[in-house]
């Protein structure tokens, strides 16, 4: 059974572990500083927000989302989901489906009108399953660097 919570200050090295995971996914490299404020920030829970998933208490899945307002939800605020990864032994097995459902039960408790996420578009393994559990509305991303 998986088992969907917060992140508790014992998972500080099994969470990094799978966040780095996420950041060699995509071919990125961060500084030890990037992971040292996420944590910080996940574990004050007030900007920034994380659930994980065990399997048989282990660590198999994080996942990192926030909320926002919106122009064309004045009256609701959305979630975006940032990170979502899972362990590669646990992929297909339904960790990534319960930590997406948890976001969205989060956000629909707090009164979010939706919950919208990106992803590669090469990333075939994960595409598989959002486009079950989700609507790709076609929208291309582009992304302006300050620093």
């Amino acid at each position: 059974m998986i088992d969907i919570g917060k992140l508790l200050p014992s998972d500080r090295n099994a969470w990094e572990g799978l966040f780095r995971g996420y950041i060699d996914f995509y071919e990125r490299v961060e500084p030890d500083e990037m992971y040292d404020r996420a944590w910080t920030e996940f574990q004050a829970d007030t900007r920034l927000h994380a659930l994980v998933a065990r399997l048989d208490g282990r660590l198999v899945g994080i996942t990192h989302f926030l909320t926002h307002g919106s122009t064309s939800a004045p009256d609701a605020d959305v979630c975006y989901l940032q990170d979502l990864f899972t362990a590669a032994e646990v992929r297909g097995k339904g960790v990534g489906r319960a930590l997406i459902s948890a976001v969205a039960d989060w956000a629909r408790e707090r009164g979010c009108s939706r919950v919208y996420w990106n992803t590669h578009e090469s990333n075939r393994t994960a595409r598989q399953l959002y486009d079950k559990v989700a609507e790709n509305r076609g929208f291309i991303r582009y992304q302006m660097e300050l620093r």
